[in-house]
């Protein structure tokens, strides 16, 4: 399978969301009578996004209204979250820096070791809300962070790294052992990111609840232009989905799969489970709301390397509140809010009733899919041509 791109030299077509489309089956149901839940760790959560752990989109106030609406997100425990006591000076600095200052701030500031004591702050305030907590850390301090976090009621632990693998060489620092870090860790795992079957079935077997699906498609990522890697995510997901299920078949245990990033609207996540997800994570979205901590602004979880930044910071401005985001009403034309309705809609125009069926609906290879009869919206810059 491939086409030659060289002499003897094949390469895989894959595909991304803006080239393909879905498919309306012979039934249709009533868009409110669908179920858009998600099942995951003993929970069920109404919300199936997640807010992904970066700064300009979750803190403490964030998570719980993302909690409250029945979602889940996640908080960065190599943010300015549990690097400051207050980390609104940090985040205004941010905001208020030219572009040609940015990434520098940026790296400057998170210099700023980790302290301990306010990732057991930040959990404790989340918790207090009643409402679940999850955190991210990189695979380096899990050992560490990983304990305290339970200590404090972590619901939810997330390892993500820009690519994760389960043999990881170093001579440098101890490599994190995923099997056993998964067993001993009193709380679901999530492990991310990959993008390709065989890792997704590797990483299952570390005892992971979930992976997350995804490298480089972040709206602020610079990843595939700095290091030349990636999948586009209809391909991963996809790939990952059936190892999902290959797992699933032979161990009995079912691994959720996470679309994590590459989603601008509710198109695209529809599209995101229908590929084969069960929960997609979203930043750029979530940065726009007036509850995240960006001040309009959002940059990618790498961003701050020292040596070699794979994001940068974009400006998102600020559509509307959180809720409005997710289920309405949409106030702007381009499919960025109302998340969740777009969903049950597709959901029910496909003949969907639950996720499960939604990844079991038709996708065809339809690249002038965002342009065909478009012609008014891209020259007026409206809706579909923004």
């Amino acid at each position: 399978m491939g086409l030659f791109i060289g002499k003897g030299r094949k390469a895989r077509r894959c595909y991304g969301f803006d080239e393909v489309a879905l498919v309306p089956s012979l039934t249709t149901i009533n868009p409110s009578e669908v179920d858009t839940s998600w099942e995951f760790a003993g929970s069920k959560f109404r919300v199936p996004i997640l807010a992904a752990a970066m700064d300009g989109v979750v803190d403490v106030k964030f998570a719980i209204a993302m909690g409250k609406l029945g979602g889940l997100a996640v908080l960065n425990l190599e943010g300015v979250q549990a690097r400051y006591k207050n980390p609104d000076e940090v985040l205004d600095k941010i905001a208020k820096s030219s572009s040609e200052e940015a990434t520098k701030l940026v790296q400057s500031i998170y210099l700023e070791p980790v302290k301990e004591d306010l990732i057991s702050k930040r959990i404790e305030e989340i918790k207090k809300a009643g409402v679940p907590a999850a955190v991210s850390s990189i695979p380096q301090k899990a050992e560490r962070y990983a304990p305290i976090a339970r200590e404090a009621g972590c619901d939810i632990f997330v390892l993500q790294s820009t690519v994760s693998s389960v043999k990881h060489i170093s001579s440098e620092y101890k490599v994190l052992d995923l099997h056993k870090f998964c067993k001993k860790t009193k709380m679901p795992v999530v492990i991310g990111n990959c993008v390709t079957y065989e890792m997704t079935l590797e990483l299952m077997k570390t005892g992971a609840a979930a992976i997350l699906i995804g490298i480089g498609p972040g709206a602020a990522c610079t990843t595939r232009g700095v290091l030349g890697i990636g999948v586009p995510q209809v391909t991963a997901t996809s790939d990952a989905a059936a190892a999902r299920d290959h797992y699933f078949k032979k161990t009995k245990k079912y691994v959720s799969i996470i679309t994590d990033g590459g989603m601008r609207t509710g198109g695209d996540i529809c599209k995101a489970f229908a590929a084969g997800a069960d929960a997609v994570m979203v930043g750029s979205a979530f940065a726009r709301a007036k509850e995240a901590p960006g001040r309009g602004f959002h940059w990618g979880m790498a961003t701050p390397h020292f040596n070699l930044p794979r994001g940068t910071r974009i400006r998102v401005g600020v559509a509307g509140r959180l809720e409005e985001i997710l289920f309405g009403p949409a106030k702007v034309d381009d499919g960025s809010q109302n998340l969740m309705g777009a969903l049950q809609t597709s959901m029910g125009s496909l003949g969907a009733k639950d996720i499960k069926q939604m990844q079991h609906t038709e996708i065809i290879i339809a690249p002038s899919i965002q342009t065909e009869g478009k012609i008014f919206q891209v020259v007026q810059r409206v809706g579909m041509g923004k």
